[in-house]
Formats: structure tokens, sequence, C-alpha cells
């Protein structure tokens, strides 16, 4: 690979948002546990937010170079297991940290789940069905998506409300269900990025066109022989996405104090801080999964924001588990019957959306409608 060539995978602009994310993320940290004054807790949280967007643009962007080099499923899964293997280790992280965080993996699930299953995907959907009326997509891999999701958050959410003791599983409960949970996870990996890779690329032929316009041949080639002909290219921009992604998840939990600390103030319910954190984090998929909207590609949006929720689910529980168990933590994962409710009503209109023949603007905006539903539980 010529110097160049080099030189234009990693631009001024790309360190210039490294730097800055790491640089607001040492500012951060002298500006002091909450309370703050009102002045420097405005600034700093304007300031945070105004870098992370900033972060996010650049993770989209390394991400999409990589998704069109490497082709789907496999590019839409390096966006989405770099954030949220980054979103476990945070949980993990609060988990062994001091104070109480019993319900902190249930929040942050939840908030996930309804903002990729109604948020994300319904302002996606609605883009994609005013730009090309409707959109077709593989039906087999949304299937899968959707199977493992209706599994694994009837076991974090709804089992140990009716098996669990005061909303948790017991110890002889937690062992089968983390194993339950990783093996269900990891054949479904095992079958995504082998046998069954297929089932999540384009039906759609003026997609596929599109999207192989000006990459010759490449596009064509296996995930080996991509890696081989382009190895320096795909691991230089994984580093860049990595460091990139960092200070997004970092910046996002040291302003989840001062956010506590300003939704206090106004009075805002709690739970509202952890489906901002959530907005936050999973920013940058939140931009990739609609701009591939806009240019047709509803199976990368399902790649995307699916496969970003089963990750999450299938990592983040049997972690916090396993923490749970070692350091004799209480991990309360019932949700209310509220929750629920919500998250059932979103199961049953995901699997209706993505049985229709063609995904449209309507079906967004009705994801678009359960979420504001959402919404209203979280301040009744």
């Amino acid at each position: 690979m010529s110097q160049a060539v080099r030189n234009r995978l990693i631009t001024p602009t790309d360190v210039g948002r490294v730097v800055v994310g790491w640089g607001a993320f040492g500012a951060l940290m002298f500006v002091g546990s909450p309370p703050v004054p009102a002045p420097v807790l405005v600034i700093a949280l304007a300031g945070t937010v105004a870098v992370i967007i900033a972060c996010a643009f650049g993770v989209v962007k390394q991400a999409e170079a990589l998704a069109r080099r490497l082709g789907d499923p496999y590019g839409s899964l390096v966006l989405t297991l770099s954030i949220v293997l980054i979103e476990v280790i945070l949980i993990a992280a609060m988990m062994l940290g001091p104070g109480e965080h019993a319900t902190i993996a249930r929040d942050s699930v939840m908030a996930v789940s309804m903002i990729i299953m109604n948020l994300v995907i319904g302002v996606a959907l609605l883009t994609a069905g005013l730009r090309h009326g409707g959109s077709k997509y593989n039906r087999t891999g949304t299937s899968a998506y959707l199977s493992m999701l209706i599994v694994l958050t009837a076991l974090t959410f709804a089992l140990p409300k009716l098996i669990g003791e005061d909303g948790s599983y017991t110890v002889g409960q937690e062992v089968p269900i983390i194993v339950l949970t990783l093996v269900i996870y990891g054949f479904f990996l095992f079958r995504q990025m082998g046998a069954q890779a297929d089932d999540f690329r384009e039906v759609d032929e003026r997609v596929i066109e599109a999207a192989n316009a000006g990459h010759g041949d490449s596009e064509t080639l296996q995930v080996r022989d991509v890696l081989k002909e382009h190895s320096r290219e795909v691991v230089t921009r994984l580093l860049v996405l990595v460091v990139t992604v960092l200070p997004i998840v970092l910046l996002s939990h040291d302003m989840a104090s001062l956010l506590d600390d300003g939704l206090g103030r106004l009075g805002a319910p709690v739970a509202l801080a952890g489906v901002l954190i959530a907005m936050i984090v999973f920013l940058p998929e939140s931009l990739t999964a609609v701009r591939a909207a806009h240019q047709g590609e509803v199976q990368r949006v399902s790649n995307l924001c699916h496969g970003a929720l089963v990750s999450t689910v299938g990592l983040t529980i049997p972690a916090v588990l396993t923490i749970g168990m070692l350091t004799g933590q209480t991990v309360v994962l019932a949700e209310s019957p509220a929750n629920l409710l919500m998250l059932g009503v979103t199961m049953v209109l995901s699997v209706a959306t993505f049985t229709a023949p063609k995904v449209t603007a309507m079906h967004g905006v009705a994801h678009l409608v359960v979420f504001a539903a959402y919404a209203i539980t979280l301040f009744s």
C-alpha cells in the first residue's frame, strides 16, 4: 500500500476527532463531582454532547468504509460489537465500583431495547419509506434476529418476574440462564458468520448495484480474500474506529453523574438518565442505520439495529449475572408491568413489520408511536 493511500485512510479530521474526544474526557475529570454550580453543569453537558456527536460522525465514517470493504454481515458486526463490548465493560465497571447498582443492567438494556427497536428503527423505516417507497429485506435473516430477541428478552425481563425472588434469579437459576444465553448467542454468531451469512445480505438488486458501484470486483471477494488484499486498510480503520468510539462511552459514563444532578434539579425521573446515556452511547450506530436507510439498505438497518440488541442482551446478561455471583451482589432483572407491556408490544409490532413483503413509512411511524408511549411511562 502506497504512502498516499495510507494518508487517505487517516485524515487530519480523523486525528482531530480522536484528540478532541480524549481531550474532553481528560477535561471532564477536572469538573469535579456533583453537585456543581449550574453554569458549570450546563457548559460541561453541552460541551460533552458536542464532542460525542463529533466523534460519532468519525465512527460512522470508519464503520461505513469497513462495511463496504468487508460486506454484510461482517461489516455491520464490526461497529455493533465494538460498541456493545465497550457498553458491557462500562456496565461491569459500574457494578464493580462503589454504590448499589442492582438495576443498572436492567435499566440499561431496557432503554437500549426501546431506543433501538422503536426510535432508531422507526426513524430509519420512515426515512427509507419516504425516499424509496416500499423496501425489500432478507426475511430469513431478520426472522432469525427477532427469534433471538424474543427468547433473550423473555429470559432477561419476564422470567425473573415470575420465578425469581424480588425480581432477581437465585444462584441456582443464574447458572443455567448464563449457559443458555451464551450458547444460543454463540451459535447465532457462528451461523451468521458462516453457513447462513447470505441470510443477512441485501436482496434488493438496486441496492446491491448501488453498493457495488465504484468498488470493482473487491465486493465479490470472500472475507478472507478481502483481509488478505486489504489487511492494512482494515486494521487501520478498525484501530481508528475503536480509539474514536472509546471516548464516546467514557464521556457518557462520566457525564451520567452530571445528568443525574441536572435531572434531579429539574425534577425529572431518574430512569430518564439511563435513556439519555443509552441514546448517546449508541449514537454512532443509530446514525449509520439512518444513513443506510436513506440509501435503501434496509437489511443493513436490521443488521445494525437488531444485531446490536441481540449482542447487547447476549453479552450483558451473562456478564452481570456472573459478576453478581462472584461479588455477592443482587442483580434485579424483572421489569415493571408497564415496561413489560411496552416490550411485548414492541416485539409483536416488530414481527408484524418484518413479516411484510416490504417495509414502508407507515411501519416506521408505528414504531415511533410505541417509543413515544414508552417515553410517557418514564414520567408516570
